[in-house]
């Protein structure tokens, strides 16, 4: 009997390990059934989407249509999940329709947390997918339409990690190009950007916000929004300041996906990530995690990173343990192998601890460079490099 292997999620983690299912099973000329489902249609570069802010034009750069990526012997199905029954082994589609599955990887990735801070979720824009920057960029673009000299729009970014340090970087260069009238905040509730990184990095990053004339607010976390103001910090004896704003872009942190709430698998309580040992299985050993939807062991206590980079990595051995699962042979372990950071303000980028150079942190042609070979590394990887290079100017 042909074993179903499932495929739910179309980002660096299910785009990756579909890519890595593919070459497993034409190497071992196995037979297996592959059902890739995913919301949207398209794979979507999502460490580039803050482009998108700046330009909606570069969308077509930054997205592959999943039936490109699919293998001859593979069905893609594009329908939302709502749920994933492990005793019956099926995976519950927003249509009401079920796939069943012999065995199951989860790479949903995440939702944005809100952290229960009163008004956020009403009236912020996240940047979880390109309708979030598209709708950003439309907000930004009328907000500086009704802007003067004397009365600018004001952008307030929420969370001062990569995505809060891209988005504040795209939306000073569309006030650039566009030569509005608009001022940018970056708020971060800890005491620098980019936190719990290197001094070094983190200077670097501020210096290029600051040359983006990016007005950088650390030390206070938000603590209420209304529909036309954030406020910062406050208690019992203090007032909190009132920071004005046309436009609110959070991008704090993460959560677990609410499709997964009551799947049967162990999970995080506060943040509904399940729990994935680093052979990428859960509590259920016919379910297996990855990318932002995981926690995965790497030992002392420690899980691997939400980033792009691991979810690559990881993807790589969780197609091959997908097949070797169905081939009832031992599981391949992993563990994230850091190989730097690369971020970008604008036009300009920040390149730290890059893997196999002699330099910590550095900035000019070689990090903007390494930037967009990474992007074009990838998207060629999935793809082809001739569609890569096709997208390196817009990286």
């Amino acid at each position: 009997m042909t074993d179903r292997i499932v495929v739910v999620g179309a980002g660096y983690a299910g785009t990756g390990t579909v890519a890595s299912l593919e070459k497993e099973v034409e190497n071992a000329n196995a037979d297996v059934e592959l059902v890739w489902i995913n919301e949207n249609d398209y794979h979507l570069v999502l460490h580039e989407v803050h482009r998108v802010i700046r330009n909606p034009d570069v969308a077509s750069k930054v997205t592959i249509p999943c039936s490109s990526l699919l293998p001859e012997w593979g069905e893609f199905r594009e329908s939302r999940v709502t749920g994933v029954d492990t005793e019956e082994r099926a995976v519950e589609l927003d249509s009401g329709a079920t796939v069943e599955y012999d065995y199951l990887l989860l790479g949903l990735g995440s939702a944005t947390a809100f952290y229960g801070i009163d008004g956020l979720r009403e009236h912020s824009h996240t940047l979880k997918g390109l309708e979030d920057a598209r709708a950003i960029h439309q907000s930004v673009k009328e907000a500086a339409a009704d802007a003067s000299l004397a009365n600018p729009a004001q952008v307030v970014v929420g969370g001062a990690g990569l995505s809060g340090i891209q988005a504040a970087g795209e939306v000073a260069e569309y006030r650039d190009e566009h030569h509005v009238n608009l001022d940018v905040y970056l708020v971060e509730g800890l005491e620098n950007v980019f936190p719990g990184n290197d001094s070094e990095v983190q200077g670097a990053i501020r210096k290029r916000l600051e040359e983006a004339d990016v007005d950088i607010e650390c030390g206070e976390f938000i603590s209420k929004v209304g529909e036309e103001t954030v406020y910062l910090g406050g208690g019992e004896d203090t007032d909190p300041e009132e920071m004005p704003y046309d436009v609110l872009i959070w991008t704090g942190g993460i959560t677990g996906q609410e499709e997964l709430a009551d799947a049967d698998l162990d999970k995080d309580q506060r943040s509904r990530r399940v729990f994935a040992a680093q052979d990428f299985q859960t509590s259920d050993e016919r379910v297996f995690a990855i990318g932002d939807t995981a926690l995965i062991d790497q030992g002392d206590e420690t899980v691997a990173p939400p980033t792009a980079q691991a979810a690559w990595q990881a993807a790589e051995v969780a197609g091959e343990n997908l097949l070797r699962a169905s081939q009832e042979q031992p599981l391949e372990t992993w563990r994230y192998d850091d190989k730097g950071t690369l971020i970008s303000v604008g036009e300009k980028a920040i390149a730290h601890d890059v893997d196999g150079l002699p330099f910590g942190t550095f900035g000019g042609f070689g990090a903007k460079f390494l930037k967009k070979a990474v992007a074009t590394r990838w998207i060629a990887s999935i793809t082809s490099l001739g569609r890569g290079l096709h997208a390196w100017n817009d990286m």
